[in-house]
């Protein structure tokens, strides 16, 4: 096939030798099976940010951590560093949470490295050596559901004891090989402990799965893996080999709107204080 202009310059550093076929092309990125030695792999070609079409990356964004401090001005600033520096981030966040992934025991692609928005990886094959359908073109009996779902739970309390949460988990991004589920597409990771949003993302990751394995594994629908794992998570007591039963208590007291109201009325007279006395500083020149 026609070499990808983006696949061009790894082609002559040697680090792909050819381009076999486009392998899919997606709403962030195109992926093509590429010929690196002896090995079949994967090349993730990143689109540029106005060609893609993700539109909530700062939500996911959030609590990412840039230790740069005048990069993380300019991005704060949203200055035109700071907004090339963004992308950058944004473009490297899949590569890290690989790394970080797959030392952490979890079943994902193992990343060869990253080079001018190409992510070259492993290339995830079935038993008979092709590339592994996902979930969604995959006909499951209720005992492989079962099976695949626990794996799965396994995988994603690895990933949270790792401090990431996949963020846009379901049968789409999740490939079976000869041994299984193997989680895709990590873009968005999620930072458990840094994003306000990490709680909502994690169940809605997990109740997907639940949902997908339920439409031939009825019965696991009444589990609340999510909860039970996130209930772990935060009193500290969640590890990588947890012992989970799918059960959790829900808390049945209703909320005292008052003390609520009040606390949301403290902050709000704790920020206005906080913003006078910064006006009172920049009035007086020592701000």
């Amino acid at each position: 096939m026609k070499i990808p202009k983006r696949l061009q310059p790894l082609i002559d550093d040697g680090l792909i030798n050819a381009v076999e076929q486009q392998l899919m092309s997606g709403k962030e990125a195109q992926v093509y099976v590429v010929r690196c030695g002896d090995e079949r792999r994967c090349a993730k070609v990143f689109k540029e940010a106005k060609k893609r079409s993700f539109k909530q990356a700062v939500q996911y964004q959030e609590g990412r951590r840039e230790r740069n401090s005048r990069r993380a001005r300019a991005m704060a600033k949203k200055t035109r560093y700071g907004q090339q520096q963004q992308e950058q981030a944004w473009l490297t966040a899949e590569v890290d949470a690989l790394y970080r992934l797959a030392g952490a025991g979890v079943r994902v692609p193992r990343p060869h490295g990253f080079v001018d928005g190409v992510l070259l990886m492993d290339m995830i094959v079935d038993a008979e050596g092709n590339v592994a359908p996902r979930l969604d073109d995959v006909v499951l009996d209720a005992e492989t559901a079962r099976a695949y779902y626990q794996s799965l739970l396994r995988d994603v309390v690895k990933m949270l004891c790792a401090g990431l949460i996949h963020g846009d988990l379901s049968e789409f991004n999740v490939l079976e090989d000869a041994h299984g589920p193997v989680i895709i597409d990590l873009p968005q990771a999620v930072d458990a402990a840094g994003n306000n949003s990490a709680e909502a993302m994690f169940k809605r990751d997990v109740n997907n799965m639940r949902g997908y394995f339920a439409r031939v594994a009825p019965e696991l629908a009444e589990t609340y893996y999510a909860e039970e794992i996130w209930a772990l998570y935060e009193s500290g007591e969640l590890h990588p080999d947890a012992t989970l039963t799918g059960e959790f208590t829900f808390a049945t007291h209703l909320a005292d709107v008052d003390e609520v109201l009040d606390v949301i009325d403290d902050a709000k007279e704790e920020e206005a204080e906080r913003l006078a006395r910064i006006q009172d500083a920049e009035d007086d020149g020592t701000y």
